[in-house]
């Protein structure tokens, strides 16, 4: 049975069935490829999404269990324009490999949605699960400090 879906406010119908990993939803079937496959299992954070505004891990999200719109690194800016995040990344100059990237901007706007002026604390404890191979933490905080407040002003 078809399900449909709303990514980055466009709707979407696929014929799958219901215990199909969203990633691969996202990735093969919709053709957006920014969500990225890393483990599998929920652990490292590169396939980061929002679901209704909540980070999940689309590696464990089950299309049938979709609950609200999808938005992917895709949908983060508009088509004019990138979003803070987006921007701060590039100052920052933050990605090495850059594999990582699109999870961890995923899951810094979903920090910034519900802490829009997050401590170092703040920002350690919502990025904990999303890994890095390339060690760019450091530079990931100050370009989450920077789209905060390019967002607040």
């Amino acid at each position: 049975m078809p399900t449909e879906l709303t990514i980055n406010g466009t709707s979407h119908t696929v014929d799958l069935p219901d215990d199909v990993p969203l990633l691969w939803v996202l990735r093969d079937e919709v053709g957006l490829t920014g969500t990225k496959f890393g483990c599998g299992v929920a652990a490292c954070g590169a396939c980061t999404v929002h679901i209704d505004g909540q980070a999940v891990r689309s590696c464990q999200v089950a299309l049938g269990d979709v609950w609200g719109e999808v938005t992917t690194i895709e949908g983060l800016g508009t088509p004019d324009a990138l979003h803070a995040l987006q921007e701060a990344w590039v100052e920052h100059q933050v990605a090495q490999c850059g594999y990582c990237q699109s999870g961890q901007i995923m899951q810094a706007a979903s920090l910034l949605a519900q802490t829009p002026t997050p401590t170092d604390a703040d920002i350690d404890g919502a990025m904990q699960g999303n890994l890095c191979r390339c060690g760019t933490y450091p530079r990931i905080r100050a370009a989450i400090k920077t789209a905060a407040q390019k967002m607040e002003g």
